[in-house]
C-alpha cells in the first residue's frame, strides 16, 4: 500500500492547485469523477482557473490543443477507464506536437472491487506509452508536487520538443482510487 493512501488528501490537492495556477494553468477540462472532486471543488471556487465540464474525455485533448492554440494552458482530468477513450487523440498530440498535461485518477489496480474498472486499469500505463508517452511514476506523496511542478514547467512552460512524455503517480482520494499525473510535451 502506498504512502498516498494513508494521507488526507486536501492538503495536497489544495498545494497542487495553487502550484497549477502558479504556472498560469487557466483550464481544467474533466469528465466528473469522484477522484478529481476536490481539484474540481477549487476550481468551481476559483476566479483563475476555470472548470469545463466534459462529455468524453477525448474532447479534453481537443480542448487542451485548443486552449494552447489561443495562448492559454489547460490540465485536463479523467479517470483510468477514460485513457481508452482517448488512444486516437493521444496519438495526434505527437504529430502535431502539443504540449499537453493530464491528470488521471487510477482504477483498476490491486484492491479494485469494481470488476469493469480492472482492464482498462490494467492496460493504462501500456497504452500512454504506446502513444509515445514516457512514464514516470510517483509513489509517495511528497513526490507528487516536484514532479507535477517539473512536468508543468517543461511540458507547458518552455514546451519543449524533445518528444511525448507522462509523469504517472500513484495516490489515492477520500474514494480510494489511485491517482496518476500524466504529462505530455
Amino acid at each position: 500500500m502506498s504512502e498516498i493512501k494513508n494521507k488526507n488528501t486536501n492538503d495536497w490537492e489544495k498545494q497542487l492547485f495553487e502550484l497549477l495556477q502558479k504556472h498560469s494553468i487557466k483550464f481544467l477540462p474533466f469528465v466528473p469523477d469522484a477522484g478529481h472532486a476536490g481539484l474540481i471543488a477549487l476550481s468551481e471556487n476559483s476566479s483563475v482557473v476555470r472548470p469545463v465540464v466534459l462529455t468524453t474525455e477525448e474532447e479534453g485533448i481537443a480542448f487542451s490543443c485548443g486552449a494552447w492554440l489561443g495562448g492559454q494552458k489547460s490540465v485536463l482530468l479523467m479517470q483510468s477507464s477514460g485513457v481508452g477513450n482517448c488512444i486516437n487523440m493521444l496519438s495526434m498530440l505527437g504529430n502535431c506536437n502539443f504540449p499537453f498535461v493530464t491528470l488521471v485518477t487510477m482504477r483498476g489496480e490491486f484492491g479494485e472491487l469494481n470488476s469493469w474498472q480492472i482492464p482498462m486499469g490494467q492496460a493504462t500505463q501500456t497504452c500512454l506509452e504506446s502513444m509515445s508517452l514516457i512514464v514516470h511514476r510517483v509513489e509517495k506523496i511528497d513526490d507528487i508536487l516536484p514532479v507535477v511542478d517539473a512536468s508543468l514547467l517543461h511540458f507547458l512552460e518552455l514546451s519543449l520538443s524533445l518528444g511525448p512524455a507522462a509523469d504517472i503517480s500513484s495516490s489515492t482520494d477520500a474514494s480510494s482510487h489511485q491517482e496518476e499525473k500524466q504529462h505530455r510535451r
